[in-house]
């Protein structure tokens, strides 16, 4: 029986998770460490996108606007959590007697896990969004969303503010951000930050786009 397009991206998404964790969790010496629950953690955040973006789906497609924007704003809230594990590569140096090679397994694992995640969860919003407003605001909203994430990034690993703190501590987050604009002080300057990461974000997620769809739409060779 073969599986539905919905159902073959959970078990995927499983796969990565379960991949990650498992490396995580192989050498004793790095789960006493902190990295391995951070990492673990992070992973948690980065798969939160996910759910925001299929309950946003689904409450358009129940013409339930007002639930829809929220789910929206949720998700946009947390999506830079996906590709934040990036920046986790800081955290790259030799861990005796874990080696060094296997210590970057585990984070490249963990960030690319983090980032397949937040590029599905854009796939199914720009998707909805494209059907619903059109393709201009599709892509509108699939390349603001990744831009924003560069910003996201900059607040997380500079700033170390968190997804929720715009919902519990909302002035001090603006404050903090307009400070950083006016004078970064030790940090560097977020528009840079912002461009770089974002700019990525987006190229990649073009990339990918571009590649999906030529791959599919080539045709079958008959075998000679």
């Amino acid at each position: 029986m073969k599986m539905s397009g919905a159902r073959q991206r959970l078990v995927v998404v499983g796969a990565l998770l379960l991949w990650s964790i498992t490396l995580l969790l192989v050498r004793s010496e790095l789960t006493a460490n902190w990295i391995a629950l951070g990492l673990i953690w992070n992973l948690f955040l980065a798969s939160v996108p996910l759910f925001w973006s299929a309950a946003f789906q689904a409450a358009l497609q129940r013409s339930r606007r007002g639930l829809a924007a929220l789910c929206f704003a949720l998700w946009l809230l947390f999506l830079p959590n996906a590709p934040y594990i990036l920046t986790d590569f800081i955290h790259l140096s030799p861990r005796p007697p874990v080696p060094l090679w296997f210590v970057l397994a585990v984070l490249l694992s963990c960030a690319g896990t983090g980032t397949l995640l937040g590029y599905l969860s854009v796939v199914t919003v720009h998707r909805v969004v494209e059907h619903t407003f059109g393709k201009v605001v599709g892509w509108m909203v699939a390349t603001g969303s990744l831009l924003l994430c560069g910003f996201g990034i900059y607040l997380g690993r500079f700033l170390r503010w968190n997804s929720w703190d715009a919902l519990t501590r909302p002035l001090s987050l603006m404050q903090a951000i307009g400070g950083q604009f006016i004078d970064s002080g030790s940090h560097p300057h977020p528009l840079p930050v912002t461009l770089i990461f974002g700019g990525g974000l987006v190229l990649g997620y073009i990339a990918l786009r571009v590649i999906a769809v030529s791959m599919w739409a080539e045709p079958q060779t008959k075998s000679l």
